[in-house]
């Protein structure tokens, strides 16, 4: 495998070597017969040649053969003018022919007749045919020291445990049995080493389908997808294959401070695209944006002098924030929290988070998106509070200037007014 420079080296290959290091402690010197997921001939020998000098010796080289008898348990093949073998019938998997070619190994000879193998020679066959990059079928057949252990033909493969998924897997043993496709690492046949990697090819597949997708995507387009992962900061939404992210400033018009108390993994959501960047792998979403605008009709629902009742929902030295209805708040400046002789530095002073008050509509600026509000009548009395309903009184009198108990009505209102304020003297 090529060597990064030690500063450039990428974290996945560098952890791959370090399984690959305690993988050299493994053996697999002895081939596993298994499924298939490698199969071709590989290279040969000539047709119709017998054995060369040394190869009885050697055993590593292919030779063709053709079965000429059948004389059980064993298989007659001719190797060549003058020249047969002996193979044992167990080692095909099903009953060969008379005329049928197949590939050999040579295992020495016996009483004239060169012993050969099967099994070896599609081993032989299937370490010829892999090479670094290749995608090959296996079946997972055992959990190894720091990996799992793969049937691929006749050979076996190490896995190492970092590069079976994209993520942590924590039970490998759930992992026998399965088939997987993988793409081959390392091949080094003299050491009969074998590495393949799974996270690769999902890798390539998780690339493709973002591509897929992305090249059908657009802002402002509507997805549907379901969120796989859920930080303070935002959701992770997987809208078919690729994630896209919803800040947690998009996931509502109401105030969300941790996406984890708003969604949940596994929850399907709607959202609109809102940013591509970087090719596509950064996606941002909006869940806000499919939500009606609470802001719509603003100053006809709100105009100025209107009372409603809101909720506290943040407390800042400048001021409180009022819910006034789901996703729409308006501020309530410091000054105007109390009335005019009773300074106030600061709001948490007065109110608190989650409290109900009655507040008076200033004014609201639609194309800012701003609702100032009060929480004094128009005469600077606090809403709610006995001044406030002596203040309307007072107002209700003054204006009507045609009865004639005016005066009347009117002293006895300042006279009410004046006890209450000696009375807090006390």
């Amino acid at each position: 495998m090529s060597q990064q420079p030690k500063s450039e080296k990428d974290p996945i290959q560098a952890e791959l070597e370090a399984a690959l290091r305690a993988a050299d402690k493994l053996d697999f010197s002895e081939p596993r017969r298994g499924p298939g997921g490698v199969h071709g001939s590989g290279k040969s020998g000539r047709r119709g040649e017998g054995p060369r000098r040394g190869e009885a010796q050697r055993g590593h080289d292919l030779i063709k053969g053709t079965v000429v008898g059948i004389d059980a348990p064993d298989a007659i093949i001719e190797l060549g003018p003058r020249t047969q073998g002996l193979i044992a019938l167990s080692e095909f998997d099903e009953p060969p022919s008379i005329g049928q070619t197949f590939e050999f190994t040579l295992n020495g000879q016996k009483d004239g007749l060169w012993m050969l193998s099967r099994r070896r020679a599609r081993a032989l066959a299937a370490w010829n045919e892999l090479e670094p990059g290749s995608i090959v079928e296996g079946q997972v057949s055992a959990v190894n020291t720091g990996g799992v252990e793969l049937s691929i033909g006749p050979l076996t493969a190490f896995m190492p445990a970092s590069q079976v998924g994209l993520g942590h897997t924590d039970n490998l043993q759930g992992l026998v049995g399965q088939r997987m496709a993988v793409e081959v690492v390392e091949v080094d046949p003299s050491r009969r080493r074998l590495v393949v990697s799974r996270r690769r090819v999902l890798a390539a597949e998780r690339e493709e389908l973002r591509e897929q997708v992305l090249g059908h995507l657009s802002i402002g387009d509507e997805v549907q997808g379901r969120v796989s992962r859920v930080e303070s900061f935002g959701a992770f939404v997987d809208i078919g294959g690729v994630e896209g992210l919803v800040h947690v400033s998009q996931l509502s018009h109401r105030r969300v401070e941790d996406a984890k108390s708003f969604v949940a993994v596994g929850d399907t959501v709607r959202a609109k695209v809102v940013k591509l960047e970087d090719g596509g792998k950064k996606i941002g979403l909006s869940m806000k944006a499919m939500e009606p605008d609470p802001l719509a009709g603003l100053a006809g629902r709100y105009p100025p002098e209107r009372v409603v009742t809101g909720k506290v929902t943040r407390l800042e030295e400048f001021g409180a924030f009022v819910e006034l209805e789901p996703g729409l708040e308006g501020l309530l400046h410091v000054s105007q929290i109390a009335r005019g002789g009773e300074r106030v530095r600061r709001a948490r002073d007065v109110l608190s988070a989650g409290q109900e008050i009655p507040v008076r509509v200033l004014s609201v600026d639609a194309e800012k998106r701003r609702i100032s509000l009060s929480r004094l009548d128009e005469r600077g009395a606090v809403l709610g509070s006995e001044e406030a309903v002596d203040s309307a009184d007072l107002g209700r009198v003054m204006g009507e200037t045609q009865r004639p108990a005016l005066s009347t009505n009117l002293g006895n209102l300042f006279k009410k007014a004046m006890d209450r304020g000696q009375s807090g003297k006390r």
